[in-house]
């Protein structure tokens, strides 16, 4: 049985607990023994896109040392963190030949969440079930930095039941941003608008999406407008059976 390391995430820690066991449910039924190491803490991907990059450091350097004590693949339910981990520890420590080494070797084992169970396990129908219109929202870290798209898409194809729809202007970002949202409140306001004017053009209930943040950010928004679509981290649907 392959190892697998989880990295669960901040927000999916602290808000969406049900997603990390839809990622643990899912990789145990494709014959994948899950780990997960108690000491892992933030990614240091919100400081460092402040342009804190001394101030990140600590974070990163825990979480290189965290994960060299594993074995096997990192799966993480979030573009936006497999992208800093990835790529956003190599950039800060293009000048540290000793740290940039290890940052390497760490990224080499990073997956996306959709990515690790299209690409690398090879598996697109994972027998979920979901009466109903779904639309699929694709998180900016997830579409543009890490270039996963095709992934997601061919795991929702797969859901018997649902009625898949194209979002208008999917590729828009949410508004959310990590701390774009707190820096540019008013724009991240706007765009936000935006995408659950989309929504409601869709007619579907539910929007699907990689990112918890997207996810908080967009039910949010929908929560004050006293609309009643629901918003779902994919990981939980392709759960749904």
């Amino acid at each position: 049985m392959n190892t697998v390391q989880l990295f669960v995430t901040c927000l999916v820690d602290s808000f969406y607990p049900k997603t990390g066991t839809a990622v643990v449910d899912i990789l145990r039924r494709l014959g994948t023994d899950v780990e997960f190491a108690p000491d892992q803490t933030c990614c240091g991907q919100a400081i460092f896109n402040a342009g804190l990059r001394d101030e990140a450091r600590p974070s990163v350097e825990h979480t290189i040392r965290v994960f060299e004590k594993t074995t096997g693949d990192i799966v993480i339910p979030s573009g936006s963190c497999a992208h800093m981990i990835k790529h956003g520890y190599i950039e800060l420590f293009a000048e540290d030949p000793v740290w940039l080494a290890r940052a390497q070797s760490l990224a080499s084992r990073v997956y996306e969440f959709t990515e690790f169970i299209v690409d690398k396990i090879g598996v697109t129908d994972l027998g979920a079930h979901w009466e109903g219109t779904l639309t699929y929202h694709p998180s900016c870290h997830t579409l543009r930095a890490m270039n996963i798209d095709r992934q997601p898409r061919a795991l929702l194809e797969n859901v018997k039941g649902a009625n898949i729809v194209e979002l208008p202007e999917a590729e828009s970002c949410c508004g959310f941003g990590g701390i774009f949202s707190m820096e540019h409140p008013e724009l991240s306001a706007e765009w936000l608008k935006r995408k659950i004017s989309n929504l409601d053009q869709t007619q579907s209930n539910t929007l699907v999406v990689t990112e918890s943040g997207c996810l908080l950010h967009i039910a949010g928004g929908l929560h004050r407008q006293k609309k009643q679509q629901k918003v779902i981290h994919i990981a939980e649907l392709l759960n749904h059976r």
